[in-house]
């Protein structure tokens, strides 16, 4: 038997005893962010200090979907998978493989941007990933980036080798674009849908380019700088209670905005070697405490702040454990104050949950 017939053989066996087990049919399958309970609970800050933050799960793709009462993906799976030729050294097509950002306000899901698909990922609470990847006409996304969602579903993303920000319906089909011709390098998006307005750092301009929901280019925040509401290569945004907040990334610091103002009233870190200082801010996020998770991709860290901009905390490190960060990138909240951390390069969103009260301590 040639290879060619040796894999056909395998893919139909692989076929034959998924719908065996019941995966081609039955109650629809659920999305599980549950940690592996074969491994110790996470959580920080560690013993004797009080929990603040417990780690919830892993989002991964297709993996994350099992059947009511269903366990984790058997070892026959996997071994027939490899055998259809489906197992070699690069992820599925249903699976992240270098998350940047993502939201779940609005959504009624989870949605992430992930460039090293050319995709945007949307994890639906049952039934299975969606892949999206047509960004305009015949174009696909290059590289998505910033995203956000809008009232009634609608998915924003800021591509930055297409230098547009894309407007999906909630099926994923292209509405519009936004931007053309008017963007450098759109990296972060952020919604403020009671002000009426699109926030996207345009990293290569150093500034923060504000839209109004009808496209039209409304007004820039910023310039190249080091001095306040000055920035140098921002990235990442995020916008809630009227305040938006912006990485800026290579001055080391992230600045705070009320809605309409073009001054900061708040700095969070400064450049520093310390943990608690920053070298490349990345994602940036509030909670329902107001405390702001701020990703420092160059030393693997999730940093926490108080409203105030006072260090509270670190979670993470170098690594692929659990707790553990290789060049993190986007973190996002949701209204159960879960907070998402995308995992850039170890292909994953990492899910902690905070547990309430006030944060302190070290890891």
């Amino acid at each position: 038997m040639n290879a060619r017939a040796a894999s056909s053989l395998a893919g139909a066996v692989l076929a034959a005893a998924l719908a065996a087990s019941g995966c081609a049919s039955g109650p629809p399958r659920q999305l599980r962010l549950e940690a592996d309970p074969a491994r110790a609970m996470r959580t920080w800050p560690h013993a004797p200090e009080v929990p603040r933050f417990r780690l919830e799960g892993t989002l991964l793709g297709e993996q994350n979907y099992v059947a009511p009462g269903e366990a984790a993906k058997p070892a026959w799976r996997g071994a027939l998978e490899w055998l259809a030729g489906l197992g070699d050294d690069r992820a599925p097509i249903d699976e992240l493989l270098r998350p940047t950002a993502g939201t779940s306000e609005g959504c009624g899901r989870i949605v992430v941007s992930d460039p090293g698909r050319g995709a945007v990922f949307a994890f639906p609470s049952e039934g299975g990933p969606e892949v999206l990847e047509n960004a305009s006409g015949s174009r696909r996304f290059g590289a998505p980036a910033g995203i956000a969602c809008g009232a009634d579903g609608a998915i924003l993303v800021a591509d930055s080798t297409l230098r547009l920000v894309v407007e999906l319906d909630a099926k994923g089909t292209v509405r519009r674009t936004i931007g053309a011709g008017e963007l450098g390098r759109p990296t972060g998006l952020a919604l403020d849908r009671e002000g009426g307005e699109i926030y996207v750092a345009d990293t290569d301009t150093h500034q923060v380019a504000v839209f109004d929901l009808g496209g039209r280019l409304a007004r820039r925040i910023g310039r190249r700088g080091e001095g306040e509401g000055e920035f140098n290569f921002p990235t990442h945004l995020w916008f809630r209670a009227g305040e938006l907040y912006v990485a800026d990334t290579m001055n080391g610091r992230v600045q705070v905005f009320a809605r309409g103002a073009s001054m900061p009233r708040l700095i969070v870190g400064g450049r520093g070697l310390y943990v608690g200082q920053l070298v490349r801010p990345k994602g940036v996020a509030t909670d329902s405490a107001g405390n702001i998770y701020v990703v420092e991709s160059y030393y693997d860290h999730l940093l926490v702040y108080d409203r105030a901009g006072r260090f509270l905390l670190p979670i993470g490190g170098l690594g692929q454990e659990a707790g553990q960060f290789y060049l993190p990138s986007g973190v996002w909240t949701d209204e159960r104050d879960r907070v998402y951390v995308a995992d850039m390069f170890n292909g994953r969103v990492v899910v902690l949950q905070f547990l309430g009260g006030d944060v302190h301590g070290q890891p």
